[in-house]
Formats: C-alpha cells, sequence, structure tokens
C-alpha cells in the first residue's frame, strides 16, 4: 500500500508494516487460535508471548541489533524470570525476530534471535524458514468488445449482380408468390 510517488519512504513504510504486525498478532491471540500466543505488552514496546516467554520483534540486520533493540523492557524481564523460575540467572536474557527488509520494506529473511545483555551477545541465531516466492502472474486481460465496423458498400463493376447475404448471386428480379 506505500505509494513513493505520494512521499512514502523506508521510514513511513517501516511504521506502517510495525503497527500492521503487532495488529496481527494481537488479533491472532485475541482470538486464541494459538494457545500458545497472548500479548503482554500492547504499546508500541510491543511484547507479546510464546509459550510464555516474552518476544519482540525489530525490523533491521539479526547481525547488528541497535541499542533500542536490546533494551529489555521491565515486564520482559519480570516475564522471563517467571518462563525460567525465579532463581535462574537470565543475565540480561532476551528474544527477538528480526525481520530484514529490501529497499522498498519486502521481508527477505527472518531471524529469531536469543541475545544477552546490553552488549547483545548471540546465544541463538536461527533464520526461519520462509515460503518459497509466489510468482504473480498478471491475469489476461478481458478482451474488449469493439464496435462493429460499419458495413461498406462498394460500388460494383458494371455487369455484376450484387450477392445475396448467404453468399449467392441473385439471378435477376425476385418473383412474387401471388
Amino acid at each position: 500500500m506505500a505509494d513513493y510517488e505520494a512521499g512514502d519512504d523506508p521510514w513511513s513504510v517501516g511504521c506502517r508494516a510495525y503497527s500492521f504486525s503487532r495488529h496481527q498478532v494481537k488479533a491472532a491471540a485475541e482470538a486464541g487460535r494459538y494457545p500458545w500466543l497472548k500479548v503482554l505488552d500492547a504499546t508500541h514496546h510491543f511484547v507479546f508471548l510464546i509459550d510464555g516467554v516474552p518476544v519482540r520483534f525489530f525490523r533491521g540486520d539479526a547481525d547488528e541489533p541497535n541499542k533500542r533493540t536490546l533494551r529489555l523492557q521491565e515486564d520482559e524481564a519480570t516475564q522471563i524470570a517467571m518462563a525460567f523460575g525465579g532463581e535462574a540467572e537470565t543475565g540480561g536474557l532476551m528474544f527477538r525476530l528480526a525481520l530484514e527488509t529490501k529497499d522498498r520494506g519486502g521481508v527477505e529473511r527472518v531471524v529469531f534471535l536469543a541475545l544477552r545483555g546490553e552488549e547483545g551477545r548471540t546465544e541463538c541465531f536461527w533464520p526461519v524458514p520462509m515460503p518459497s516466492p509466489v510468482p504473480v502472474v498478471a491475469p489476461a486481460p478481458k478482451p474488449r468488445s469493439l464496435p462493429q465496423p460499419a458495413a461498406l458498400q462498394l460500388a460494383l463493376l458494371p455487369g455484376v449482380a450484387p450477392s445475396s447475404p448467404l453468399g449467392g448471386r441473385r439471378r435477376g428480379p425476385r418473383r412474387s408468390a401471388a
């Protein structure tokens, strides 16, 4: 839905994609389609739970998460401690889905990451298998009904009788059945 001619750019496309993604995850969780999926924080920090483990997503290079991506939200840290047992030392463990995109915003690769600490040391780097792209085939254009050209009567050569609409030549005047 991006309209680059009207001024959309990677930032505006990214904002829309983030909002759309949040909405889709939240709707799926609320519908109960996946019993393991819940939403912990529906704000713009957006944290969702996969079987009780908090996860966030970001757009960017999985190899180089930025400082904002590495910021651990308070409820996220609390939930991680509960998920792994209150006594377990999580050491700033966090889970992220990196959405690596093309110039115009299409997703090239998704990577599930387990990162640790403010420096974001990678504990797990798992590229998520993606479906093969389906080629887009434009439907064949519907034939237009063009107006039929008007019949054109050409001048006949002298001595040639005009043809009948059924393809035969007329042979003199028609007789009436009376």
